[in-house]
């Protein structure tokens, strides 16, 4: 196990909003990581920056930074909303959350209990990958001077018919080469990705189970591999399953231990003549409580045991809020 010890600031968001009228809004968060910024650390940046024009009553039109709509943490990732103190590993690999992009999109609700979100965006840049067992996280480029060569679609519908219910699934695909625009190597190299989720959450009484899955592929492996210098994965996968029981309340607190399993590999598949690096084949079990004092505060814990490379084990505790 790693020896040494860390506190942190993990992150801090701000928003600021403004309603124009009453069909046109402004919505962004501005994040401060790590604290501070200085010599290379640290990081400020817009998780979200865009307009929404109200269609009708039902449908937005939104134009500018957009979080991705794929799985369940990238769009809904404050700390009270989701359990432990670190995000989940395959919301964080697979599905490269906090996933944002420039574009524009359709969202709105087509049905009762049914919701959709889909446009065009830009997409993820293969010439900045560079580590494997990050996954995708290398390759976004978070809406600052991203390449526009190689533009993406995406699309999501979430059913919340029935109370303490959620199905859904999203789906991202885009070529991802840029026409060499973050490496000469990839000029006139496609390396389309295609990367889905199917995920499920249930919520009754005191119970709270949910579960997830991602899949992604990418196109040219072999050929993004050489440019980089590192092995990329041909096909990356990821899923999850999470039970959560509210054990004890009184007023507005709360405290919830859970249970989270989760298998992942940035490589399941590589291209031919590649070798892929196994420690990066992980499952990991998470087990932990939160403390809600009041709906949008949070005290948290939890030890993290990594089955494939154990010097990754770790406790963490944080306290959230929004």
């Amino acid at each position: 196990r790693d020896p040494l010890a860390h506190a942190d600031l993990r992150r801090a968001v701000l928003f600021l909003g403004h309603k124009f009228n009453d069909r046109l809004r402004f919505n962004s968060e501005l994040e401060l990581e790590h604290g501070f910024v200085e010599g290379g650390k640290g990081e400020v940046a817009m998780e979200q920056a865009y307009i929404e024009y109200g269609l009708t009553d039902k449908i937005n039109l939104r134009a500018g930074l957009l979080l991705v709509p794929l799985g369940i943490l990238n769009e809904t990732h404050e700390p009270p909303t989701y359990y432990g103190a670190e995000r989940n590993q395959v919301e964080s690999l697979i599905i490269p959350s906090t996933w944002r992009e420039l574009g524009v999109a359709l969202q709105g609700e087509a049905a009762p209990g049914l919701e959709f979100n889909a446009g065009i965006s830009t997409g993820l840049d293969a010439g900045k990958f560079t580590k494997p067992g990050k996954g995708l996280r290398e390759a976004r480029s978070a809406g600052g001077e991203a390449a526009a060569n190689d533009l993406a679609l995406f699309g999501a519908l979430n059913y919340r018919g029935v109370p303490g219910l959620l199905l859904g699934t999203g789906l991202f695909t885009g070529n991802t080469g840029q026409n060499g625009a973050s490496n000469a190597a990839l000029k006139g190299v496609s390396a389309r990705l295609t990367l889905w989720d199917v995920h499920a959450r249930y919520a009754s009484g005191n119970l709270d189970l949910q579960a997830l899955y991602a899949r992604g592929r990418l196109g040219d492996a072999d050929r993004v591999s050489v440019a980089a210098g590192e092995v990329a994965p041909k096909s990356l996968y990821g899923w999850y399953a999470q039970a959560a029981y509210h054990l004890w309340k009184q007023d507005s607190m709360v405290l919830t231990p859970f249970v989270r399993y989760e298998r992942y590999n940035t490589q399941k598949k590589v291209a031919a003549g590649f070798a892929a690096d196994p420690l990066n084949n992980e499952t990991v079990t998470t087990m932990g409580f939160d403390l809600k004092l009041h709906p949008q505060v949070v005290f948290k814990a939890d030890y993290q045991k990594f089955q494939t490379d154990s010097m990754k084990n770790r406790f963490n505790a944080g306290v959230g809020y929004m």
